[in-house]
């Protein structure tokens, strides 16, 4: 008995970290800029309709003209495996080879741009919920892996953004506030069926889940919890903007070409200890974009950027990294700025497609621990968005449906 019990925990033990630490593979060096949207939604949070068009697009930097291949996995609110085969939630079949590419053109940095486009003459997916989009290269080797959502607007979700009712973060933290209500179906035990994620700026390694509602009131479900839904403000994203490779743009100081171009941008400076500014942004996403160019998606050139910052603090067993969506939200060795003793600021570079780009410092401790406003700033004031989807598992339901969408921004928070 004991043994069996040791037995049970083991696997229970390995079934938790799973379902908590499902992360995404990362690209390797040669393959860039991952897009993943619709064709009515410019968000890269890849959230789409059901039957609506997806579409992924990266490039691949090595020349060769690879062949990738596409499969796709349906998973639980938790990113656990889903009980559905494949059968039950595709029409179709998928391990297809992706077809659709073109090579650049009058580029300093040769590549291939590839479409992937979803439904399509193989591929079709009938159900609603957690998906896991893997491309494998011709050996059958995992190249990256792309998480995404497909929804039905079955419920109305209203969303509010309010100021922390914790009065000891009040000027630094924004808390969710929403509603849940449905025309075509009734909430049958909430606490249970019902599951929901909030999503900061189309950043899916911070989202909060599985809050539960606090009230019910007929078939309206009400969430206002005082920290439960708290974010850190953080602050406006920092930018740039290479579309003419050839000139200074917005944020960058000098151009160099070598092989390619290399765009270095102004050195940045601490800003968590100086008073917020309104600044503008993108919420930590990017845009391919480039002067004269009549197709960006095969003309815009790749260049080199040079990242400064002014931290003269030493660091104790923690890394600072350049942080943003144009690769997911990833923390890697790419990303981890050096400190240059001649120069005196933290320095790394990034090879990226021209366009304009969203990005911050953020300090990671050895566990991996992520602190977003240590070099930023925490601000009540700071634009974000935010974004609540609602899950629903009907009692003795197989898999976890994705049932409203709701988007709200910090603009207009209030008390």
């Amino acid at each position: 008995m004991l043994k069996f019990r040791l037995f049970t925990f083991f696997i229970f033990s390995i079934f938790v970290s799973y379902s908590q630490n499902l992360k995404e593979v990362a690209p390797p060096d040669y393959i860039k800029t991952i897009v993943f949207k619709s064709n009515t939604n410019e968000s890269q949070l890849p959230i789409f309709k059901l039957n609506e068009t997806v579409n992924l697009t990266f490039d691949v930097l090595n020349a060769d003209e690879s062949d990738f291949y596409y499969e796709i996995e349906h998973y639980d609110y938790d990113w656990t495996p889903s009980r559905l085969l494949k059968s039950e939630y595709m029409q179709g079949y998928d391990n297809q080879r992706i077809i659709d590419y073109e090579n650049s053109f009058n580029t300093y940095q040769i590549y291939s741009h590839y479409r992937l486009k979803i439904p399509n003459q193989f591929t079709k997916l009938n159900v609603t919920g957690n998906y896991l989009l893997k491309i494998y290269d011709d050996y059958g080797e995992l190249m990256f892996t792309r998480k995404f959502m497909i929804y039905e607007e079955l419920a109305n979700v209203g969303v509010a953004v309010k100021r922390s009712r914790d009065v000891s973060y009040i000027s630094e933290k924004q808390s969710v506030d929403f509603t849940i209500t449905s025309p075509f179906m009734r909430f049958v035990n909430p606490e249970q069926t019902v599951k929901t994620k909030i999503i900061q700026n189309n950043n899916l390694n911070t989202a909060i889940s599985n809050l539960k509602p606090q009230y019910t009131i007929g078939n309206e479900l009400i969430y206002k919890y005082d920290t439960e839904s708290s974010f850190w403000g953080g602050n406006e994203y920092l930018f740039f903007e290479n579309k003419d490779v050839r000139g200074a743009n917005i944020g960058v100081q000098f151009i160099d070409l070598e092989d390619i171009y290399h765009s270095y941008l102004f050195a940045d400076i601490v800003r968590a200890n100086r008073p917020y500014t309104y600044n503008p942004d993108i919420n930590g996403n990017f845009l391919i974009t480039a002067l004269d160019r009549d197709d960006v998606t095969i003309e815009a050139d790749y260049t080199v950027i040079h990242f400064a910052l002014q931290y003269p603090e030493f660091l104790d067993e923690k890394s600072i990294h350049v942080y943003g969506n144009f690769n997911g939200y990833a923390i890697n060795d790419e990303t981890k700025l050096e400190h240059n003793p001649n120069s005196g600021f933290y320095e790394t570079t990034l090879t990226l497609k021209q366009g304009f780009y969203n990005y911050k410092y953020v300090v990671v401790d050895k566990n991996g621990k992520l602190d977003e406003g240590a070099i930023s700033g925490n601000f009540d004031q700071t634009e974000n968005n935010y974004k609540v989807l609602v899950y629903y598992r009907d009692l003795g339901g197989r898999y976890d449906k994705i049932i409203g969408l709701g988007e709200a921004t910090s603009l207009n928070i209030s008390n």
